[in-house]
């Protein structure tokens, strides 16, 4: 294949070596995921070791989930590579390029609005993924989530939910990236430090604004009651000097059971997020109806529904989330990212990261034959120059980069616990772990390779070792 691609042009080789590199990714991938599906075949009985952790009725649901994710992430994946491939081979990229050209000509504007073409293909290209990825989507929510416990949307309040990201969606990404193309064309020289800049503030605005304006147009956010668990939280935050505000909880129970916390905000504006399925005492799948296996009905006799009748509440375990101590466990290593600079750390990688991407796109843009592998022999539109560098170009490079934000990651979380033991919460994050292992079925035994590649968590005994040494201490 090699030597093949050797005797060919140079578009030509920089169109077959994407495809090769392309699909040896997906080849290591699918290996790496074949390892771990036998992780989960295999291991059938508790091991030793996890014995005073987890019951064998727990213990085999995580494994029949996992196993289940794993297989739907293989078809899925051969899916997503073979699309991929088909639309180079055949010109998808370049067709997409025509017809949004031709969708602009109807209202009179010609190729000389490079702009508005590329938000026309932007918009084009969006819609055929949303529409492509549809019929995954519905079957990993209502076939596996489902089949295991997980699912609490109705099929109605799917379609709402993606009509309603789709349009969100192409409410930021259609002005920014006019915006870009823009500052790109007059930014002569050094376009690419005032096209850093602008994605370096768009970022910091999306990241303000995300839980207070965006995320609400999805999900209930409520401030968390007056009472021990907010006193405590307030207390913690306090002792560290971190600046919180407001804690709030999002009704994460409408679409999954599955749980998490979050922090956000910039300088002395900070705030927590707790999902409701997190808190013990807040879980609407902890209360009655939900214990009953009772699902909501339509409330109004006029068929009109409450918010709730677009959900399903029925029992996944006997109990779920984390007790009040637990949380504060919980929130101790998340606040431990805070204090130790992991935040920080990221923003300023992702940005370099950022600044030296474009740096290499604006020694690259002017280059014909990237344009012309992928089937742009007569023009070269920046959007166009933008996917292919940063898409294809840059896969190598993405793909080390994403490796060793990974093995980073770890590192980091590893840092966040050992803060969490130094606040005295060693026992209470020990428990919460397991909690939330068991609550989200996580399967504790890793393949090696598999862990080491994707895990940007350490795996769950790992974890568990370093906490119970801090507890024997």
């Amino acid at each position: 294949m090699i030597h093949f691609i050797a005797e060919l042009s140079i578009e030509s080789q920089i169109f077959y070596s994407v495809l090769l590199f392309s699909w040896t990714v997906y080849v290591w991938e699918a290996y790496l995921a074949h390892r771990q599906r036998k992780t989960y075949r295999d291991t059938t009985l508790v091991p030793e070791e996890l014995g005073k952790i987890m019951d064998s009725e727990t213990f085999e649901k995580s494994r029949l989930y996992q196993l289940d994710k794993s297989t739907f992430g293989f078809w899925s994946g051969l899916y997503s590579e073979t699309e991929g491939t088909l639309i180079l081979l055949l010109g998808g990229i370049p067709f997409l390029w025509r017809l949004s050209g031709y969708v602009i000509g109807r209202f009179g504007l010609g190729s000389e609005y490079e702009i508005t073409q590329s938000l026309a293909f932007l918009l084009l290209a969006t819609l055929f993924s949303a529409v492509t990825g549809l019929p995954w989507s519905i079957y990993n929510n209502f076939i596996i989530e489902e089949k295991h416990g997980f699912n609490q949307q109705t099929l109605g309040f799917f379609f709402k939910d993606a009509l309603k990201k789709f349009a969100v969606t192409q409410c930021i990404l259609l002005p920014v990236t006019s915006l870009l193309l823009y500052i790109i064309k007059i930014g002569g020289d050094y376009f690419f430090i005032y096209a850093w800049l602008f994605t370096l503030i768009v970022s910091l605005v999306l990241v303000t604004i995300y839980a207070d304006y965006i995320a609400p147009l999805f999900d209930k956010f409520t401030p968390l009651p007056d009472g021990e668990l907010r006193e405590n939280i307030e207390g913690m935050a306090r002792s560290i000097s971190f600046p919180l505000t407001k804690v709030y909880v999002v009704e994460g129970s409408k679409r999954s059971s599955h749980s998490n916390a979050y922090f956000y905000g910039f300088f002395k504006n900070k705030r927590i997020v707790l999902f409701d399925t997190l808190l013990e005492d807040h879980s609407p799948l902890n209360k009655g109806a939900a214990d009953e296996g009772v699902e909501m009905q339509t409330a109004a006799g006029d068929g009109s529904e409450t918010e709730t009748t677009e959900t399903k509440l029925r029992p996944k375990n006997k109990r779920q989330g984390c007790s009040n101590q637990e949380v504060l466990a919980v929130l101790g290593h998340e606040l431990g990212h805070w204090k130790l600079g992991h935040t920080v750390k990221n923003i300023i990688i992702s940005q370099v990261n950022s600044f030296f991407c474009f740096f290499l796109f604006a020694v690259l843009m002017d280059r014909k034959e990237l344009f012309t592998a992928f089937g742009f022999s007569d023009t070269q539109p920046t959007l166009i120059g933008l996917m292919i560098i940063f898409q294809f170009i840059f896969s190598p490079y993405n793909e080390v980069l994403s490796f060793s934000l990974t093995v980073l990651s770890r590192r980091f979380e590893f840092q966040a616990d050992a803060f969490a033991k130094d606040l005295g919460k060693a026992t209470d994050l020990y428990s919460a772990l397991i909690k939330l292992n068991k609550d989200n079925l996580g399967f504790p035994v890793a393949d090696w390779l598999y862990s080491m590649w994707h895990y940007s968590h350490p795996p769950l005994l790992e974890r568990l070792r370093a906490l119970k040494d801090k507890k024997e201490d």
